[in-house]
């Protein structure tokens, strides 16, 4: 693919998902807002678009889901995404590696009015992760939605299963890398966690899943929605 193929391609990309959020997404102050106070805190710009966050409110409202998990916070846009999805008396656990992000993404909650539905705890997910599994009452959980640090996709992915239920949904984002997923030339530590996520899932009779390409204002990316069986 030329250069110049290339930028046309993402500008219209860019065009198509303006065009969609001006139709389907309405304005909203608080996802607006947690955009700009990421920025201004000097945190990457890798949160969700805004049709994708969309996305996870929509299936989280048709699960009705009562109790999720989000693996990855970042600045707490998705965060917010889901847990304004939840009724009352519902619960969102976020986990987070960097307390400064963590930070962040509290007050934008707060600003939201969420942060009595959604509470974000600290330090590397696998630590975490089995702490939350022995802790009485807090799951099992409707809806994972893991966007953290790649190369531990499938252990992400077997913790998900261990705090899930029949039904439940386990969604992953970022899984198609440019399409470097199929690049047997590239072979860096993300892209192995997600070939090896790949392969548990595919062998994992408990989830019945489906991966889709995206493109868009966030580039050639893709994620993955996996239902718990049994």
């Amino acid at each position: 693919m030329s250069d110049a193929y290339e930028e046309t391609a993402r500008a219209r990309w860019d065009a198509v998902d303006a065009y969609l959020a001006e139709k389907l997404i309405p304005g909203d102050e608080a996802l607006t807002g947690a955009l700009a106070e990421s920025e201004a805190a000097g945190l990457p710009s890798i949160a969700v678009a805004p049709n994708q966050g969309k996305l996870l409110r929509l299936l989280a409202r048709t699960l009705g889901a009562r109790r999720v998990l989000e693996i990855g916070t970042l600045g707490g846009y998705s965060t917010i995404w889901l847990a304004g999805a939840l009724a009352e008396g519902s619960r969102l656990i976020s986990l987070e590696y960097d307390e400064r992000h963590a930070e962040v993404a509290r007050a934008n909650l707060a600003r939201a009015g969420l942060d009595s539905v959604a509470e974000i705890r600290t330090g590397p997910a696998l630590e975490t992760l089995p702490k939350l599994a022995a802790e009485p009452g807090a799951g099992p959980f409707d809806l994972v939605f893991v966007d953290a640090d790649k190369v531990n996709n499938a252990r992400y992915v077997e913790w998900a299963l261990k705090l899930t239920r029949p039904g439940s949904l386990i969604v992953v984002d970022n899984v198609v890398r440019g399409g470097a997923l199929v690049d047997p030339s590239v072979d860096d530590p993300a892209l192995r966690g997600t070939r090896e996520m790949f392969d548990l899932v595919s062998r994992e009779p408990r989830l019945e899943a489906t991966a889709v390409q995206t493109v868009g204002a966030k580039g050639y990316d893709g994620l993955l929605v996996a239902r718990v069986v049994e």
